[in-house]
């Protein structure tokens, strides 16, 4: 089979698993279990936990011992063994437990199927910048897929998307490509001992970038963004299935009885709006795309709360359709301003920084501080509070990132 093709089903896999539980488990939890917003958050933190440390730990061992192939293989059977163990549960502790267990080898296989993919395709002549990105786009096909599967199939009349067979169903994927990846190209091992420490094997040496007034600021402020980044995957399916559902006036309309697949807008969104991202960047600078980004949060939340599935579901339209801009311009952009800042040598480390201060501490904090808020002020108040947030962090970034952008600089460096 050709090696683009057995990419795109690893990449397709590799997604849908996500796909399978991330937006769709927050109504679950919320529904069928009863839990608290402030619990709901908690599952959502343990993606934050698992950034912090996970993938640089993985990464030594795929450098030095464990091809990354086989590691991603690995990493992929233990968690779904994980998910398995987590879909019967229905106490809080236990099923809490099991989740953070299967996300914490979960998360690595993001930068491990990354690796496997540059590795093959190299390996077999092909140019990455321009081979890779076809093939990863499948990865958000496949999450979309799997949402909207998950939506769709029913077990005794009832969706995956609002049982605890969403688990299993996410399980069975990781298995799957468990089972896949070893038959994937091998990927080479350094059993050499290198003379670099640990600190910067696992890409902790960038934090030095803090010493920087710019960058400090800018990595701040990504934190301050990345609290933003969880919050809808946790709370809108179960705003839009569990409230609104409670309310007799919506209750049987499309966004409750099918909230994944009006969700799934906002994937398909993404995939649009990282087409534009060049076009911005260069014409108008990292400060102004960045601005962008935040003033979409403002709107991306506004509009969660001012909409409702019946005649406002337009406006939750609109918010699935800019959540491509809120999240790729802020995501995908600041990826690029990190590359484009920093020296050669801690590029990588520092775009470890970058993805620690996103998916790790900003989630971490914003999985938690979200529930609080949802469980203070209730429903649709909260997305108004997330919108002022979002507001004010867009205030205090014009205020304190300063940033000249040169675009006949950037037109050559990017």
């Amino acid at each position: 089979m050709n090696i683009k093709i057995r990419l795109i089903v690893m990449n397709f896999l590799q997604y849908a698993i996500w796909g399978a539980w991330l937006i769709s488990l927050g109504a679950y939890l919320g529904g069928g279990l009863k839990f608290s917003g402030v619990q709901i958050g908690s599952f959502f933190a343990t993606m934050g936990i698992a950034s912090l440390f996970m993938p640089g730990i993985m990464g030594v061992i795929a450098d030095r011992w464990i091809p990354a192939q086989k590691l991603l293989g690995i990493c992929h059977l233990i968690a779904g063994l994980f998910l398995f163990l987590a879909a019967p549960q229905t106490e809080y502790a236990p099923l809490y437990t099991y989740m953070l267990l299967a996300v914490m080898f979960y998360m690595p296989t993001i930068a491990l199927s990354n690796s496997v993919a540059y590795t093959s395709l190299t390996a077999y002549g092909y140019e990455t910048v321009k081979s890779f990105p076809p093939i990863r786009v499948w990865g958000t096909v496949g999450f979309i897929v799997s949402m909207i599967a998950v939506d769709l199939i029913r077990v005794d009349g009832v969706q995956l998307s609002k049982t605890s067979y969403q688990l299993y169903f996410s399980a069975l994927l990781s298995l799957v490509l468990g089972i896949y990846a070893f038959t994937l190209p091998r990927c080479g091992v350094t059993r050499d001992p290198d003379k670099t420490s640990l600190i910067d094997r696992l890409g902790l040496r960038a934090f030095s970038l803090f010493k920087h007034r710019q960058m400090a600021i800018f990595f701040l402020f990504s934190m301050c963004l990345g609290i933003a980044l969880q919050i809808t995957n946790a709370f809108a399916n179960d705003y839009l299935t569990n409230y609104f559902g409670n309310i007799p006036e919506f209750a049987g309309t499309f966004g409750v009885e099918h909230a994944n697949i009006l969700i799934s807008l906002s994937q398909m969104s993404e995939t649009l709006c990282i087409l534009l991202i060049p076009f911005f960047l260069k014409r108008y600078g990292i400060k102004t795309v960045m601005l962008i980004s935040m003033f979409a949060w403002v709107l991306r939340f506004g509009l969660l709360g001012t909409g409702d599935p019946g005649s406002g579901v337009w406006m939750l339209i609109l918010s699935m359709l800019i959540y491509g801009v809120a999240f790729d311009f802020f995501n995908i952009s600041g990826s690029l301003y990190v590359e484009k800042v920093t020296k050669p040598a801690i590029r990588s480390s520092a775009q470890g920084v970058f993805m620690i201060m996103t998916n790790g501490f900003g989630a971490f904090i914003g999985s938690y501080a979200a529930g609080k808020v949802v469980d203070m002020i209730g429903w649709p108040n909260s997305w108004y509070v997330f919108a002022g947030y979002s507001l004010v962090i867009a205030l205090l970034f014009m205020i304190f990132f300063k940033y000249k952008h040169d675009p006949e600089q950037l037109k050559h460096e990017l």
